[in-house]
């Protein structure tokens, strides 16, 4: 994956900053659940795939919703970032189904643990976002520093 540096749009990445944070009050307020998406998902695949009784929880498909319009209405307003990738389709999957595994075992995604489990001052999101930002940063390291 390479970044242009030279498109970095500070203006647009506060402002969806604010925006994520303002979900993330909305949904704790309006439905009174934490807005991890790993959680959020993973409830709604268990409930499509029948281990969960579907019930009535509209919040949570609004919120599955607005996250695949929202590059649609976002386009309106301004093109969307073209993303590329060098890495192989295998790879990408491999690598999504270790992210998937990880949030499960660390009990929670990165939105969950870093937008709404410190604004909580949870001690546990705290130890997780401390373990996969040092993770992210060694790896890094190692792949830029250690093997070139």
């Amino acid at each position: 994956m390479n970044i242009a540096w030279d498109q970095f749009t500070p203006w647009a990445s506060l402002i969806g900053g604010l925006l994520i944070g303002l979900a993330s009050v909305l949904y704790v307020m309006g439905a009174g659940r934490i807005a991890g998406i790993s959680g959020i998902v993973g409830i709604a695949l268990r409930q499509v795939l029948g281990r969960v009784p579907l019930g009535r929880d509209p919040a949570r498909w609004g919120f599955i919703g607005g996250m695949l319009v929202s590059p649609w209405i976002w386009q309106i307003v301004a093109p969307l970032p073209k993303a590329t990738s060098d890495a192989s389709v295998p790879l990408l999957i491999v690598a999504g189904l270790l992210v998937g595994f990880g949030s499960r075992m660390g009990s929670g995604c990165t939105s969950g643990h870093g937008v709404c489990g410190l604004s909580r001052g949870s001690l546990r999101s705290l130890a997780n976002v401390m373990s996969f930002m040092g993770a992210g940063m060694v790896t890094v390291f190692v792949l830029r520093h250690v093997m070139g």
